[in-house]
């Protein structure tokens, strides 16, 4: 059988159009749009709970265009603040408030569980560490 490199990149884009619609769907009762979601996942992880806003576009899944705007809608909601960087007047710090964490930790569950039912629930345990392995090859080579 022949390997066919364009039907896996289709594949990819077609998941994530079937997919992400989905989670955003799911996440509808909780208040936290898809995107307010990934910012406050990221920023939650990280050191101290902020990050410098360039380093949140790059972790973000949201676009770095996107993501000033979605920082600002949060922290309009009061689930995140822009503080200063005392090190570099240039920018700043977006962190997630209490109030924010709160959120994030009542919809992870609804997250996690819309996330196992319509992409993991379709694939093996060896598929998902396939997948995983790959698709961070190319995370970590375009990242770069």
């Amino acid at each position: 059988m022949a390997v066919d490199p364009v039907a896996a990149w289709a594949g990819l884009l077609r998941t994530h159009a079937a997919v992400v619609p989905k989670l955003e769907r799911a996440l509808v009762p909780t208040g936290l749009p898809l995107t307010w979601y990934d910012v406050l996942l990221v920023t939650n992880a990280a050191p101290d709970r902020r990050l410098r806003m360039s380093e949140l576009g790059r972790q973000a899944v949201v676009s770095r265009e996107r993501v000033s705007r979605v920082v600002t809608e949060l922290e309009s909601a009061g689930l995140v603040e822009r503080q200063p960087n005392p090190d570099d007047k240039r920018s700043s710090f977006a962190a997630i408030t209490p109030e924010g964490r709160r959120r994030l930790r009542q919809a992870a569950p609804v997250y996690l569980e819309a996330v196992r039912e319509h992409y993991l629930a379709h694939l093996t345990d060896s598929e998902v560490k396939v997948l995983a392995r790959a698709l961070g090859k190319v995370v970590v080579a375009e990242e770069a």
